[in-house]
Protein backbone atom coordinates (compact mmCIF):
# COMPACT_ATOMS: atom_id res chain seq x y z
CA UNK A 1 0.00 0.00 0.00
CA UNK A 2 1.56 3.31 -0.91
CA UNK A 3 -0.42 6.58 -0.28
CA UNK A 4 0.19 10.15 -0.71
CA UNK A 5 -0.91 13.28 1.00
CA UNK A 6 -1.77 15.90 -1.45
CA UNK A 7 -2.65 19.73 -1.27
CA UNK A 8 -2.12 23.21 -0.64
CA UNK A 9 0.55 24.62 1.49
CA UNK A 10 -0.58 25.34 5.02
CA UNK A 11 -3.33 22.22 5.05
CA UNK A 12 -1.65 19.98 7.11
CA UNK A 13 0.01 17.34 4.60
CA UNK A 14 2.79 16.65 7.09
CA UNK A 15 0.40 15.73 10.17
CA UNK A 16 -2.00 13.73 8.35
CA UNK A 17 1.01 11.73 6.78
CA UNK A 18 2.28 11.39 10.31
CA UNK A 19 -1.21 10.27 11.15
CA UNK A 20 -1.41 7.79 8.57
CA UNK A 21 2.05 6.38 9.04
CA UNK A 22 1.47 5.74 12.56
CA UNK A 23 -1.85 4.90 11.85
CA UNK A 24 -1.00 2.04 9.62
CA UNK A 25 2.77 1.32 11.01
CA UNK A 26 4.22 2.88 7.84
CA UNK A 27 7.40 4.56 6.91
CA UNK A 28 6.57 8.37 6.22
CA UNK A 29 8.33 9.93 2.92
CA UNK A 30 8.41 13.80 4.09
CA UNK A 31 8.96 16.82 1.97
CA UNK A 32 12.28 18.48 1.88
CA UNK A 33 11.42 21.67 3.35
CA UNK A 34 13.69 22.13 6.82
CA UNK A 35 16.98 20.72 5.38
CA UNK A 36 16.09 22.98 1.72
CA UNK A 37 18.49 25.62 1.52
CA UNK A 38 16.70 27.04 -1.43
CA UNK A 39 13.02 27.68 -0.11
CA UNK A 40 13.88 30.66 2.09
CA UNK A 41 15.16 32.33 -0.78
CA UNK A 42 12.35 31.41 -2.84
CA UNK A 43 9.94 33.01 -0.49
CA UNK A 44 11.99 35.84 0.71
CA UNK A 45 13.84 37.16 -2.56
CA UNK A 46 12.98 40.31 -4.62
CA UNK A 47 11.89 39.59 -8.13
CA UNK A 48 15.32 41.46 -9.34
CA UNK A 49 16.80 38.71 -7.53
CA UNK A 50 14.63 36.24 -8.70
CA UNK A 51 15.03 37.25 -12.02
CA UNK A 52 19.05 36.80 -11.78
CA UNK A 53 19.65 33.82 -9.22
CA UNK A 54 16.60 31.63 -11.08
CA UNK A 55 15.55 30.75 -7.48
CA UNK A 56 11.93 29.45 -8.58
CA UNK A 57 13.21 26.93 -11.29
CA UNK A 58 16.14 25.85 -8.80
CA UNK A 59 13.40 25.15 -5.94
CA UNK A 60 11.50 22.68 -8.39
CA UNK A 61 15.00 20.90 -9.54
CA UNK A 62 15.76 20.40 -5.63
CA UNK A 63 12.11 18.87 -5.15
CA UNK A 64 11.94 16.97 -8.55
CA UNK A 65 15.07 15.18 -7.56
CA UNK A 66 14.11 15.07 -3.54
CA UNK A 67 10.52 13.60 -4.59
CA UNK A 68 11.94 11.32 -7.23
CA UNK A 69 14.39 9.74 -4.69
CA UNK A 70 11.17 9.06 -2.39
CA UNK A 71 9.31 7.35 -4.90
CA UNK A 72 11.67 5.08 -6.15
CA UNK A 73 12.24 4.39 -2.57
CA UNK A 74 8.75 3.83 -1.19
CA UNK A 75 7.40 2.09 -4.92
CA UNK A 76 10.13 -0.51 -4.22
CA UNK A 77 9.13 -1.73 -0.85
CA UNK A 78 5.47 -1.83 0.38
CA UNK A 79 3.23 -0.07 2.90
CA UNK A 80 4.61 3.71 2.80
CA UNK A 81 3.24 6.95 2.82
CA UNK A 82 4.51 10.11 1.13
CA UNK A 83 4.37 13.75 2.23
CA UNK A 84 3.34 15.25 -1.00
CA UNK A 85 4.54 13.41 -4.49
CA UNK A 86 5.98 14.37 -7.48
CA UNK A 87 2.79 14.19 -9.17
CA UNK A 88 2.27 17.35 -7.37
CA UNK A 89 5.63 18.95 -8.47
CA UNK A 90 4.06 19.80 -12.42
CA UNK A 91 1.20 22.11 -10.66
CA UNK A 92 4.01 24.27 -8.93
CA UNK A 93 6.13 24.49 -11.45
CA UNK A 94 3.14 25.63 -13.89
CA UNK A 95 1.96 27.79 -11.37
CA UNK A 96 5.50 29.26 -11.42
CA UNK A 97 5.76 29.76 -15.21
CA UNK A 98 2.51 31.34 -15.61
CA UNK A 99 3.68 33.86 -13.02
CA UNK A 100 6.70 34.51 -14.85
CA UNK A 101 9.05 33.26 -12.34
CA UNK A 102 10.32 30.19 -14.12
CA UNK A 103 11.09 30.46 -17.84
CA UNK A 104 9.10 28.75 -20.79
CA UNK A 105 12.65 27.62 -21.69
CA UNK A 106 13.00 26.20 -17.76
CA UNK A 107 9.68 24.78 -17.81
CA UNK A 108 10.39 22.91 -21.20
CA UNK A 109 13.58 21.49 -19.80
CA UNK A 110 11.36 20.57 -16.17
CA UNK A 111 9.00 19.29 -18.20
CA UNK A 112 11.17 16.64 -20.51
CA UNK A 113 13.17 15.61 -17.05
CA UNK A 114 9.74 14.84 -15.35
CA UNK A 115 8.32 12.87 -18.13
CA UNK A 116 11.76 10.88 -18.44
CA UNK A 117 11.77 10.05 -14.39
CA UNK A 118 8.08 9.51 -14.95
CA UNK A 119 9.28 6.66 -17.32
CA UNK A 120 11.53 5.36 -15.25
CA UNK A 121 9.38 4.62 -12.91
CA UNK A 122 7.12 2.28 -15.10
CA UNK A 123 9.83 0.18 -14.37
CA UNK A 124 9.82 -0.36 -11.19
CA UNK A 125 7.72 -3.47 -9.00
CA UNK A 126 4.81 -0.78 -8.12
CA UNK A 127 3.49 1.44 -10.69
CA UNK A 128 1.86 3.90 -8.73
CA UNK A 129 0.02 4.87 -5.36
CA UNK A 130 -2.75 3.40 -4.22
CA UNK A 131 -4.38 6.71 -3.06
CA UNK A 132 -4.05 9.91 -2.99
CA UNK A 133 -5.55 11.71 0.55
CA UNK A 134 -6.08 15.30 -0.86
CA UNK A 135 -6.51 17.60 1.36
CA UNK A 136 -8.28 21.04 0.70
CA UNK A 137 -9.84 24.35 1.99
CA UNK A 138 -10.95 27.63 1.69
CA UNK A 139 -8.59 30.24 0.94
CA UNK A 140 -8.98 32.11 4.85
CA UNK A 141 -7.98 28.40 6.03
CA UNK A 142 -4.91 28.15 4.02
CA UNK A 143 -3.72 31.42 5.17
CA UNK A 144 -4.64 30.65 8.41
CA UNK A 145 -2.45 27.65 8.76
CA UNK A 146 0.25 29.02 7.58
CA UNK A 147 0.42 32.25 9.87
CA UNK A 148 -0.56 29.36 12.67
CA UNK A 149 2.64 27.44 11.96
CA UNK A 150 4.83 30.50 11.90
CA UNK A 151 7.40 29.63 9.26
CA UNK A 152 9.17 33.50 9.01
CA UNK A 153 9.57 33.04 5.52
CA UNK A 154 6.21 31.96 4.47
CA UNK A 155 4.68 35.01 6.43
CA UNK A 156 5.22 38.02 3.64
CA UNK A 157 2.21 39.83 2.88
CA UNK A 158 3.62 40.06 -0.66
CA UNK A 159 2.85 36.11 -1.11
CA UNK A 160 -0.68 35.99 -0.83
CA UNK A 161 -1.26 36.89 -4.67
CA UNK A 162 1.10 33.67 -4.81
CA UNK A 163 -1.11 31.16 -2.24
CA UNK A 164 -3.74 32.53 -3.97
CA UNK A 165 -2.44 31.64 -7.72
CA UNK A 166 -1.82 28.22 -6.39
CA UNK A 167 -5.00 27.79 -4.69
CA UNK A 168 -7.41 28.87 -7.42
CA UNK A 169 -6.13 26.32 -9.67
CA UNK A 170 -5.57 22.95 -7.14
CA UNK A 171 -8.93 21.50 -7.11
CA UNK A 172 -9.23 21.31 -11.01
CA UNK A 173 -5.61 20.13 -11.38
CA UNK A 174 -6.11 17.17 -8.79
CA UNK A 175 -9.93 16.67 -10.19
CA UNK A 176 -8.94 17.02 -13.79
CA UNK A 177 -5.16 16.28 -14.18
CA UNK A 178 -4.34 13.66 -11.44
CA UNK A 179 -4.75 9.78 -12.62
CA UNK A 180 -2.03 8.05 -11.32
CA UNK A 181 -4.20 6.90 -8.36
CA UNK A 182 -7.90 7.26 -6.94
CA UNK A 183 -8.38 10.29 -4.52
CA UNK A 184 -10.06 10.71 -1.18
CA UNK A 185 -10.98 14.28 -0.64
CA UNK A 186 -10.68 15.78 3.36
CA UNK A 187 -11.95 19.15 3.77
CA UNK A 188 -9.74 20.81 6.07
CA UNK A 189 -11.84 24.00 6.57
CA UNK A 190 -14.06 20.60 9.02
CA UNK A 191 -10.84 18.82 10.39
CA UNK A 192 -8.36 20.14 12.24
CA UNK A 193 -6.13 16.64 12.84
CA UNK A 194 -3.49 17.92 15.39
CA UNK A 195 -5.94 19.83 17.95
CA UNK A 196 -9.17 17.33 18.19
CA UNK A 197 -8.21 13.99 18.12
CA UNK A 198 -12.23 12.97 17.05
CA UNK A 199 -11.09 14.41 14.01
CA UNK A 200 -8.14 12.51 13.51
CA UNK A 201 -9.97 9.13 14.26
CA UNK A 202 -12.74 10.48 11.59
CA UNK A 203 -10.28 11.10 8.80
CA UNK A 204 -8.54 7.63 9.61
CA UNK A 205 -12.16 6.25 9.03
CA UNK A 206 -12.44 7.92 5.44
CA UNK A 207 -8.90 6.81 4.31
CA UNK A 208 -10.04 3.14 5.30
CA UNK A 209 -13.14 2.85 3.76
CA UNK A 210 -11.71 4.58 0.22
CA UNK A 211 -9.41 1.73 0.40
CA UNK A 212 -11.94 -0.90 1.26
CA UNK A 213 -13.69 0.10 -2.06
CA UNK A 214 -10.48 0.50 -4.05
CA UNK A 215 -9.82 -3.28 -2.64
CA UNK A 216 -12.93 -4.65 -4.00
CA UNK A 217 -12.53 -3.37 -7.30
Amino acid sequence: MLLVVGGMIGLGKTSVAELLGEHFGTEVFYESVDNNPILPLFYTSSEEEIEKKRYPFLLQLHFLDTRFRSIKSALYHDNNVLDRSIYEDWYFAKVNNDLGRISDLEFQMYDRLLDNMMQELKELPKKAPDLMIYLKGSFETVLSRIMKRGRSYELDAQLEAYYRQLWEGYDEWVMSHYHASEVVVIDMDRYDVVSRREDALEVLALVESKLKMIRKK
